[in-house]
């Protein structure tokens, strides 16, 4: 079973892109993240023609994440728990059945958190990262394979820049933010990239300025975490560099893994 996230920026704006790389990578469940669309708003003909299921929680404009899957989901929950009054469109969770049981799998969109001296949104931030601790640990008492997918804004180690410098005191780097993602792995969650890779650079996300595409001035911000049930099974990932050079690209490319699991068929 492949799985995959991907930060689209704009599903409208990259409906091509989208279409032609579920076409290229045939993924079974993706993540997607900044749909940036209302959910009536979501482009369904082009992919369900593809095959796939299409779960969302949209925003106007900002935000919002879906899920694609080769089959339909046996629940759906949108937005993180612990968020009263929360409207940001960061989170949804499928339950989706495999030979043998069941898979969790998670799409989220952590906050930016920049400036880092803005009196809400680095706290927004950092509170939005204790929620989703909290939840992680809630699921993983179920003692069910957990995949949390997406782009958490999080620079976990300073080989996942392309100069610390220059990221050192940004949110997406400060030590109360990777302290959180530590958080994250301290629970039993395993970073499915590394664990599979200790290549350098390896980046998900190259800025549209300053040339960072072309002088690999890229981070890696993008997340596949997974829980003990689901680490067991990885097979391999994989960041898929080549879509950041077609026409019209997102900032950030899909990053992918294989699992030793088949979506049931009688789902």
């Amino acid at each position: 079973m492949k799985i995959a996230t991907w930060n689209i920026n704009g599903v409208r704006a990259r409906i091509d892109n989208l279409v032609a790389w579920l076409k290229e990578s045939n993924p079974d469940i993706v993540g997607l993240q900044e749909i940036k669309t209302v959910d009536e708003g979501f482009p369904r003909a082009e992919i369900e023609a593809l095959g796939y299921h299409i779960e969302t929680h949209g925003q106007k404009g900002f935000n919002g994440v879906a899920l694609l899957s080769k089959i339909r989901p046996d629940e759906v929950n949108r937005g993180l728990p612990g968020g009263e009054g929360d409207e940001q469109s960061r989170f949804i969770e499928g339950v989706f059945s495999v030979e043998g049981g069941a898979i969790r799998f998670c799409c989220l969109y952590l906050p930016n958190g920049n400036p880092p001296d803005d009196p809400v949104k680095y706290p927004y931030k950092l509170s939005w990262m204790d929620r989703l601790v909290a939840f992680a640990e809630d699921r993983l008492a179920l003692e069910e394979p957990l995949i949390l997918a997406g782009d958490y804004n999080v620079i976990p180690e300073p080989h996942d820049c392309w100069d610390v410098k220059v990221w050192e005191r940004d949110a997406l780097y400060l030590p109360p933010t990777r302290q959180a993602f530590r958080r994250l792995e301290n629970l039993g969650l395993t970073d499915a990239v590394r664990a599979s890779s200790d290549a350098t650079p390896l980046y998900t996300f190259w800025d549209y300025q300053a040339g960072a595409w072309p002088k690999n001035n890229g981070i890696r911000i993008d997340h596949l975490m997974l829980s003990a049930e689901a680490s067991d099974r990885l097979v391999s990932t994989d960041v898929e560099k080549h879509v950041r050079n077609w026409e019209k690209p997102s900032d950030h490319v899909p990053v992918v893994a294989v699992l030793d699991y088949a979506l049931s068929a009688a789902a």
